[in-house]
């Protein structure tokens, strides 16, 4: 891939695409943007380093800016996302001055068109999506993105369920429905058969959703692997089985969150799709009563996920009668540039 060329900066300050000795000062310039944007830190260290110099970082181009006495102050991400989509993430140090900011911002977001053109490219494409976001509660980055000619299309809710000793033992399953973890051999890795199935059936499930853009298998596996998260042990298929053979239906994905000091405190639902079929007989209800069964299990004190608020298949109404609230609101911006 072609590399995006430096942005402009202001006499002294400097620019070089960040590695493993810059990750401290990347997560403490993404906390003190999160808390002053949310109130409080969403990202944790490990994905920090995972996107910068771990599993996530072959997929990731960045640019890091530091001013002249050598302080983190700006920081963008272009992520390759799927054929035709580009994730980008713009962070700028709140402590900067409107003037400082403005500019600053302006010229990563420059860079990120410039780096999703250039994914776009290796891709054979001549266009492309980029796809930015911010807090609902942040009017600094979204007066950014309207500057940078991106487009607020979506609304997200974050959601979160507490968990406790009463949520321990599965509850029944809809009629007909039976959820179970992927199969696993001797090696402790999933059964291929039923991560094709997962992959497939999320395909399915999602291929008429906002937004949504066709991964290949390998492209699925790889970037959920590369979430510090990640465990074999926290994917659940559900299936109907009221005929000849079981036919799966449904698919959960989660990751276990963890504390600073690396406490497993909570899980977090990546993915939960049903097919279109199958919905109505309380397959999307099942695969939630499963995750939040292993979250109190293994003594973890809360569930979340993150739900398009404007859903058409009614989860949001699903969430909330199964006792999760919201904490906090998102944005999607979108803008589309062209590669030739």
């Amino acid at each position: 891939m072609t590399e995006a060329a430096p942005p402009a900066l202001p006499a002294g300050w400097h620019a070089h695409a960040p590695g493993p000795d810059d990750v401290a000062d990347l997560d403490a310039l993404r906390a003190r943007h999160e808390v002053a944007a949310r109130g409080a830190r969403s990202a944790s260290a490990d994905a920090t380093l995972a996107e910068v110099a771990g599993d996530g970082a072959p997929t990731r181009t960045h640019v890091l800016v530091s001013d002249a006495a050598g302080e983190a102050r700006g920081w963008a991400t272009a992520h390759d996302r799927a054929a035709g989509r580009v994730l980008v993430a713009v962070v700028v140090d709140p402590v900067l001055d409107d003037a400082t900011g403005d500019a600053l911002a302006a010229e990563l977001f420059a860079w990120a068109e410039r780096a999703g053109v250039a994914l776009a490219r290796s891709r054979g494409l001549a266009r492309t999506q980029l796809d930015s976001g911010a807090f609902d509660s942040d009017a600094r980055q979204q007066r950014w993105l309207a500057a940078a000619g991106y487009a607020r299309v979506r609304t997200w809710w974050q959601m979160r369920r507490p968990v406790g000793d009463d949520d321990r033992g599965l509850r029944p399953t809809g009629p007909g429905v039976r959820v179970r973890r992927l199969e696993r051999g001797a090696d402790g890795m999933p059964d291929a058969g039923d991560l094709v199935a997962a992959h497939a059936l999320l395909e399915e499930a999602f291929v008429d959703h906002f937004n949504h853009h066709e991964e290949t298998f390998d492209e699925f596996l790889a970037r959920l692997r590369a979430d510090p998260g990640h465990r074999w042990d926290h994917w659940w298929l559900a299936e109907l089985v009221d005929g000849a053979e079981p036919e799966p239906v449904g698919v959960l994905v989660a990751a276990e969150v963890t504390a600073d000091d690396g406490r497993a405190t909570g899980s977090y639902v990546e993915y939960l799709g049903v097919r279109q079929s199958a919905r109505g007989r309380g397959v999307a209800r099942s695969l939630v009563d499963a995750v939040v069964t292993d979250a109190a299990e293994r003594g973890r004190g809360h569930v979340g996920l993150e739900v398009d608020a404007d859903s058409p298949t009614g989860a949001t109404d699903l969430y909330v009668s199964l006792g999760f609230a919201t904490r906090y609101v998102t944005q999607s911006w979108h803008r589309y540039v062209d590669a030739d």
